[in-house]
């Protein structure tokens, strides 16, 4: 009898449990506690950037970016076409209008050679979006942006302890986003974290994080009350979910890995099979250390693709597809998107199907899913 295999299964990886009860008993719940802080110094430390500050998702980390950078209406973000809602939604927010650019065919990442032409005197900051852990072309979005003031803000959601020309992601831009949603490396069940690596925007970030005060300050001892000094809003997760997070954090090394074990097992088993049958595996460039956040099949057309989701899910294998066009949405139709803007995107949309990726994958689960997909007839 075959074994259900779930696509994603949240899994305990180390202390998890023993530091939510250390939180508990310490009598502070709320956020900012001692083990927010030691997520905050474990993110700075392994990533090298100015300030790490936890928040409630990768969301409201893109959100209070969008605050930091004082979007305004009529300010263009670029994006890519292929990505979550919330990598364009947190500007929009703010009265942004989106400007979508199609993503390459081999990373599936933005594509860096779109950006001058999508550039102007309203673009204010361009996202790049790390899909599956795999670096965006960096020095080339950094070239265009920085003359012109651009902010460069990572989506580093997929990403964390990934690597580009051997600068760890989510420090390369003047801000990023992680997440630390159940289906990431390294999760608290919903979660995130804005990362700084301006210095200016470091005390502000502060500031918006909690409510627009200077809470945290006066919790320094550095002004003797606190009062409203900017806008914001409550983007403080509790110490619950950061201890948790914590627990996992300090598993970086197994958990990557286990990850990167998982991520070659497909890719060498499944390697001719997907030659034969004109599949795409994941693309990874020599410059490049992935996260192993992912690992996806491109297969050749919509129709092979819902089969296959079909085919495994009678036998008890859970796979999905992923983003579907922005441009194309109800909302991005507003922006003006149109069938056919973005050819690539639009291929990738309809063909992509991902597979069972978890801390928690055991080998029998996996030789399962290989096994199906080998035996899947075409």
């Amino acid at each position: 009898m075959s074994l259900r295999v779930d696509f994603n299964r949240p899994a305990l990886m180390g202390r998890e449990m023993e530091y939510i009860q250390q939180a508990i008993q310490s009598g502070h719940l709320s956020g900012d506690g001692e083990f927010t802080h030691k997520c905050h110094a474990l993110l700075e430390q392994e990533l090298g950037v100015k300030k790490a500050l936890l928040t409630t998702s990768c969301t409201h980390a893109l959100e209070m970016s969008a605050l930091l950078l004082n979007i305004q209406p009529g300010d263009e973000v670029i994006v890519p076409d292929f990505t979550f809602v919330s990598t364009i939604n947190a500007f929009v927010l703010r009265g942004a209008t989106p400007v979508f650019a199609d993503v390459r065919p081999d990373t599936l990442n933005l594509d860096e050679k779109q950006l001058p032409a999508l550039l102007s005197p309203r673009t204010r900051a361009i996202v790049p979006v790390h899909y599956a852990g795999v670096a965006c072309e960096m020095d080339e979005i950094l070239r265009l942006a920085r003359p012109q003031e651009i902010a460069v803000v990572e989506d580093n959601a997929h990403g964390l302890f990934g690597k580009y020309k051997g600068s760890p992601l989510g420090s390369l831009g003047d801000l990023a986003a992680q997440s630390f949603h159940e289906t990431k490396n390294f999760s608290s069940g919903e979660g995130g974290a804005l990362l700084i690596n301006d210095p200016s925007l470091a005390a502000r970030a502060e500031i918006i994080r909690e409510k627009g005060t200077n809470r945290a300050r006066f919790f320094r001892g550095q002004v003797d009350k606190y009062t409203w000094v900017d806008i914001g809003s409550s983007y403080l997760p509790s110490e619950i979910l950061a201890a948790f997070l914590y627990g996992q954090l300090e598993q970086r090394v197994t958990i990557q890995r286990r990850r990167e074990q998982l991520w070659q097992t497909y890719f060498s088993a499944l390697q001719g099979w997907a030659n034969r049958n004109s599949i795409q595996l994941p693309t990874v460039p020599a410059h490049v250390e992935q996260a192993y956040h992912m690992f996806y099949l491109l297969l050749p057309d919509l129709q092979t693709r819902q089969r296959l989701i079909a085919t495994l899910r009678e036998q008890g294998i859970y796979t999905v597809f992923h983003y579907l066009p922005l441009h194309l949405s109800e909302m991005g139709q507003r922006f003006g998107g149109a069938a056919g803007q973005f050819p690539v995107t639009e291929s990738v949309s309809d063909r992509l199907v991902r597979l069972p990726f978890h801390n928690a994958l055991t080998q029998s689960e996996q030789e399962q899913v290989i096994e199906s997909l080998l035996d899947f007839c075409f």
